[in-house]
């Protein structure tokens, strides 16, 4: 059986011409600096692994990236071609050696622990790496293992932070970056960063802030965590104040309007990108009586302060000023912005209420 780093290097041989003009400095390794491993794998990831890279080829730098360890390649986009993970292809680019780019199904396997163990990593860093890390593996960096988390630890542990903190709604969130320890996002933690959370941004928007700020936070308590001070003050987490953050299952992506509209709009902001949110509408002919079920992902919504939602027929589904307004549970309306037909492109309200072509709308 081929290891990961051979099958990484195999597969990229045929699809990809690394660049030997911005290749980072790992690949004449320095013996003085500080060996570094990093886990990630999704489009957020790469951007943390981008600002390592940046720093690490600072003249002042004190660590070098010895090897990334990402998801394997999985099929992708509609040619289905099989295709390096986000973080695996963005190190590509920047002329990271293939063969230190690992890509373990798992990463207690005994074949990657070897050669992890061998690299004699110091500080690992994961940010969104999607596997679970087994304390064979934590107890190889002799600095520990270090994470960015999307949020203010321990509040919403678990696998989709950014998501469950917009479908509750709230006001504030953050970034932590905290120790890994074998129970999940538990670890002490080292720093973290406040925002506001607007009430129209969305998961995806919000994701990217937020390991932006974590990558910046990362870059600036590194020294710290390798001289060893940064264990000394990190500060231990309060498991009476813990909340989960489980996993989102495409099941929870339909919208049932008997529920608040701010439920509603909450819910359409935390799970843009994927599942997406979806709902299901009548359309009636007027002429003959004849109706029809179709199904819309809902894209685009806010919360509808025009006129009072009790005035709106129960069933009725208006359009004004652009928008389509929707009536919800508790006397609320939601406005709906942006839709998307199965098959079809997004579109404006505009555009889909001119395709109905007169036909009526309910809910």
């Amino acid at each position: 059986m081929l290891s990961s780093s051979v099958m990484i290097r195999r597969f990229c041989s045929f699809t990809v011409t690394a660049s030997s003009s911005s290749a980072p400095s790992t690949i004449t390794s320095n013996s003085k600096k500080k060996r570094l491993v990093f886990l990630g794998s999704p489009q957020v990831s790469a951007s943390v692994l981008d600002a390592l890279f940046n720093a690490s080829a600072a003249q002042d730098s004190v660590f070098e990236i010895t090897a990334i360890v990402t998801q394997p390649p999985t099929r992708r986009d509609r040619g289905r071609k099989v295709m390096p993970s986000p973080v695996a292809q963005h190190a590509l680019d920047r002329g990271f050696p293939s063969d230190l780019i690992f890509t373990p199904v798992k990463a207690g396997e005994e074949a990657f622990l070897s050669n992890f163990k061998a690299l004699e990593p110091e500080l690992c860093v994961t940010a969104a790496y999607g596997n679970i890390l087994p304390t064979k593996f934590l107890n190889i960096p002799s600095k520990g293992t270090v994470n960015i988390h999307p949020s203010l630890l321990p509040l919403y542990r678990g696998a989709a932070p950014v998501q469950r903190a917009l479908q509750d709604g709230v006001k504030e969130t953050g970034v932590s970056l905290a120790y890994t320890v074998r129970k999940l996002d538990a670890g002490p933690v080292i720093a973290l960063e406040r925002v506001t959370v607007d009430d129209q941004i969305k998961a995806p928007d919000l994701l990217d802030l937020l390991f932006a700020l974590g990558s910046k936070l990362l870059i600036r308590e590194l020294p710290s965590i390798f001289d060893g001070s940064a264990s000394g003050r990190a500060k231990e987490q309060d498991d009476s104040k813990a909340t989960l953050a489980p996993k989102i299952t495409p099941e929870e992506s339909w919208l049932s309007f008997d529920e608040d509209a701010q439920v509603l709009h909450n819910k359409v902001r935390a799970f843009a990108g994927w599942p997406g949110t979806r709902a299901r509408l009548m359309v009636i002919d007027p002429s003959s009586g004849e109706s029809s079920s179709i199904e819309l992902k809902i894209i685009t919504t806010r919360i509808y302060t025009g006129i009072r939602s009790q005035d709106i027929e129960a069933n009725d589904v208006l359009f004004t000023k652009g928008s389509l307004v929707i009536p919800c549970g508790g006397d609320t309306a939601l406005e709906v912005l942006e839709v998307q037909l199965p098959g079809k492109r997004a579109v404006n309200a505009a555009s889909f209420w001119n395709g109905l072509r007169g036909q009526i709308l309910k809910k």
